[in-house]
């Protein structure tokens, strides 16, 4: 393992100074809360010379992405940060860097979609890119930002992925408050991330790399109707699909480099468990917490975090999850006029053809950033002991922390 150095980083901070190491020739910059101070600090080390990153101060969000997708094209590694409302805005131009095949990374710093206004935090951003083809990365904590913000490189340029990245972070939560990270020397992570990898495609005048270049010119992005379009997007899924084992190799590198491993869904206590709460994101923490004084008073809980998000990785899951009877699906997020959160959908749909599968129940927290305490996760672990002791589930949606409910 490399020589490591400690330092107090917020998880922004954390994301700049992974992407700093790396050094990618060029980032395309807009600010919003609560990721302006990834993009700002950034700016710091291109003033200073510690890069010779192309720094591109862009109009809007929309830019920030088109820029991206531009850079990315032309062979160049791009890297951009946004939140909630510039998430939306990147609406069009999520789905054509991701059907470009382009291994963009992108911090974001999740936070509510207004309106009414809200900058602080809760999935619903990341949530309803989830079909947008991008890999999504959820970290609970600045040492996991860190971490993912190089290994998401070497995952969305693998030859057989070739898909952009976001790495995910609880707005304020996590993007602002300091905690200890431990990083590698920049020569450590250079060589880790190495070279940008490209394919090689057929093109207008033979074979060639795929990325724009005059002396072997390509199409990219053209019109594309009934005659391939289909076939386009199955590309992408087989993508998808290889991205589950190229994600593994490229974690099982990085924990012998740096020592940390991760898991696709990581259990907590899962061997006896006859209750369990699963989410993601920063709450987690407070649910192994939660988890550890529930055990001294003699209560068999556990918990698994849900580290990717996507591709969804469901056989993971469920050996995670293994045999608990009954488990609490939380989520931050609503999925407006479904019959349940977007991550509970994600995990019924795993279970569904399966003939044993655990009672679950779902609860939305914390949205708009309303602190998810250890009262509230006790409560959902109180209702899921009740649910287990009747067998059955009596309320299958809760919202958990809303006042008059």
């Amino acid at each position: 393992m490399a020589k490591q150095e400690l330092l107090g980083l917020n998880g922004n901070e954390a994301s700049a100074y992974a992407t700093k190491q790396v050094n990618p020739d060029v980032v395309a910059a807009y600010p919003i809360t609560p990721q302006t101070i990834i993009v700002e600090r950034f700016s710091e080390y291109v003033a200073d010379g510690l890069v010779d990153t192309e720094f591109v101060a862009v109009e809007s969000e929309h830019s920030a992405m088109s820029c991206s997708v531009g850079a990315s094209a032309a062979g160049a590694r791009a890297f951009t940060a946004t939140a909630a409302n510039g998430l939306a805005l990147m609406w069009e131009i999520l789905y054509i860097a991701s059907s470009l095949r382009l291994p963009i990374v992108m911090a974001v710093a999740n936070r509510a979609l207004s309106g009414p206004i809200n900058i602080h935090n809760d999935h619903s951003d990341a949530m309803g890119a989830r079909d947008s083809g991008w890999i999504q990365i959820f970290c609970e904590n600045a040492q996991e930002v860190y971490d993912a913000s190089i290994t998401a490189w070497r995952i969305a340029e693998h030859p057989r992925v070739q898909l952009p990245v976001m790495v995910c972070m609880d707005g304020f939560t996590i993007s602002h408050t300091m905690e200890n990270v431990m990083t590698l020397p920049d020569d450590a992570v250079k060589k880790f991330v190495g070279e940008r990898e490209f394919i090689r495609v057929e093109g207008h005048m033979g074979e060639a790399e795929l990325r724009l270049d005059p002396e072997a010119p390509l199409t990219m992005g053209p019109l594309d109707l009934q005659d391939f379009y289909f076939e386009h997007k199955i590309h992408q899924v087989d993508a998808m699909d290889d991205a589950l084992e190229a994600i593994k190799d490229v974690d099982e590198e990085w924990a012998k480099v740096s020592g940390r491993g991760y898991g696709y869904a990581e259990p907590y206590l899962m061997g006896d468990a006859e209750v369990a709460v699963i989410g993601m994101g920063s709450a987690m923490g407070t649910v192994r917490h939660v988890v550890d004084e529930l055990r001294q008073e003699g209560v068999n809980a556990g918990m698994v975090k849900l580290r990717l998000f996507r591709p969804f990785p469901a056989a993971e899951l469920k050996k995670a999850v293994g045999r608990v009877p009954m488990l609490g699906v939380m989520e931050k997020c609503i999925s407006f006029g479904a019959p349940a959160s977007p991550l509970m959908e994600e995990i019924m749909t795993a279970y569904y053809h399966d003939k044993e599968k655990p009672m679950m129940a779902n609860y939305v927290v914390g949205l708009g950033g309303r602190d998810v305490s250890p009262a509230m996760i006790r409560e959902i672990y109180g209702s899921l002991l009740k649910n287990r002791k009747a067998g059955k589930v009596s309320k299958p949606m809760s919202y958990i922390g809303v006042r008059g409910d």
